[in-house]
């Protein structure tokens, strides 16, 4: 379960952010590529917009559910 104290600085403000476990492993991307962005290096991705409407939460859920390394969290409702 991703760690809110360990959100990391790029994630856009709100609900939905990844933490420093992050790899980057691109299963995320795939599922939510207007959201998840890589970082400068490409060492990690990072929420660059927060979900909008229900079809982009969707996606944010579906990115949560197939990050092997749980570093995806919500921290909303």
């Amino acid at each position: 379960m991703a760690d809110k104290a360990n959100k990391l600085p790029e994630n856009v403000e709100g609900a939905w952010y990844v933490d420093n476990t992050c790899t980057p492993c691109r299963v995320c991307l795939d599922e939510a590529p207007n959201l998840i962005k890589y970082n400068d290096d490409e060492t990690y991705v990072f929420f660059y917009k927060q979900p909008e409407n229900d079809d982009e939460t969707a996606a944010a859920q579906r990115a949560l559910d197939v990050c092997p390394t749980l570093a995806i969290g919500n921290d909303g409702p």
